[in-house]
């Protein structure tokens, strides 16, 4: 689906993996590094699993370049990622994206979905203002956001 001219919104797959890397590695806030995100347990790999059993990812790509990306997983009723280039950011690419995470939550029967992000970033105020309520904060400091079906 054609955003606005040359961005295009759609499911991701495999091919988009070395872009989705690059995009994550590339973020203003919230920023690791490929050997922190291995670290953690998250590669390419990891992630490729993760879309074939019960993740599902989306991606804005320019020019045939992923510029931002969502990911959810159905098993746990998350939005486990979602970031966008800082040359793409106010475009509007992570409303959609985080629309589609949420969709596709919706339409795998979740009524609760949930996400963290850390404190007092622009992440947090971009869930606050699309409805999402922070309910905890985890002992590790970041924040738990959740969506109720209204």
């Amino acid at each position: 689906m054609e955003l606005q001219r040359g961005i295009v919104l759609r499911e991701a797959n495999s091919a988009d993996l070395p872009g989705i890397s690059r995009v994550r590695t590339s973020v203003r806030e919230n920023l690791l590094t490929l050997e922190q995100l291995a670290e953690r347990g998250i590669t390419e790999e990891s992630v490729a699993a993760s879309l074939l059993l019960n993740g599902k990812g989306w991606v804005a790509e320019c020019d045939g370049e992923v510029v931002a990306f969502s990911m959810a997983d159905r098993q746990n009723g998350s939005i486990f990622v979602l970031f966008v280039l800082p040359g793409y950011e106010g475009k509007g690419l992570g409303t959609r994206l985080l629309d589609a995470a949420v969709e596709w939550l919706r339409q795998n029967g979740i009524e609760r979905i949930w996400l963290t992000t850390a404190r007092g970033t622009r992440a947090a105020r971009f869930y606050r203002l699309r409805g999402w309520v922070c309910d905890a904060e985890l002992p590790n400091g970041e924040l738990h956001f959740e969506l109720t079906r209204a």
